[in-house]
């Protein structure tokens, strides 16, 4: 029957579940810090990872933004018109298409992203106090590992590239 749970298998005595709750934890306690912040503007996570990506990769288009956070078009799209028209995000034209839609951040814009990144980067120095070089590359090739990196999304090889450690999954 559809949506009905499987029975368990043996797999089930494998289950990762202090991972996975783990994981729960920090990405609530990680987006929970900027949302505090985004509540007082009227703007959500969606407003969040919209102004991050197009802050840290200028020109992005929006067929490549509608690729990265796998949200409808129609989601998308009020959000942008909220933070196009509260001066967050400007868009221009494409220089060889001129029907490509190119988004980069406001120096407003950049200043909200500026404040929630340093909200998240202070929960990541904490958890990564104590911990020596290597063991932070390991939490770093660790998240590297859960991401599906056969997924073709163009921001997501622009930041591995620009890691210069693309990673075999």
């Amino acid at each position: 029957m559809a949506g009905r749970p499987e029975a368990p298998d043996r797999r089930s005595e494998e289950t990762r579940w202090d991972i996975i709750e783990l994981l729960f934890f920090a990405y609530r306690d990680f987006v929970g810090d900027p949302d505090h912040v985004l509540e007082e503007f009227g703007f959500g996570r969606a407003h969040h990872r919209v102004m991050h990506f197009v802050h840290r990769y200028p020109s992005l288009t929006v067929a490549d933004l509608l690729d990265v956070l796998r949200i409808t078009k129609q989601s998308l799209g009020r959000v942008l018109k909220q933070l196009l028209d509260e001066g967050y995000i400007v868009q221009k034209a494409g220089a060889a298409d001129r029907r490509q839609r190119l988004l980069f951040a406001t120096p407003k814009g950049e200043a909200l992203v500026a404040q929630l990144a340093g909200l998240q980067t202070d929960r990541i120095k904490r958890a990564l106090r104590g911990l020596d070089a290597s063991d932070a590359e390991v939490v770093r090739q660790f998240l590297l590992g859960m991401i599906d990196h056969d997924d073709p999304d163009k921001v997501l090889e622009a930041i591995l590239r620009a890691d210069g450690k693309m990673v075999k999954a």
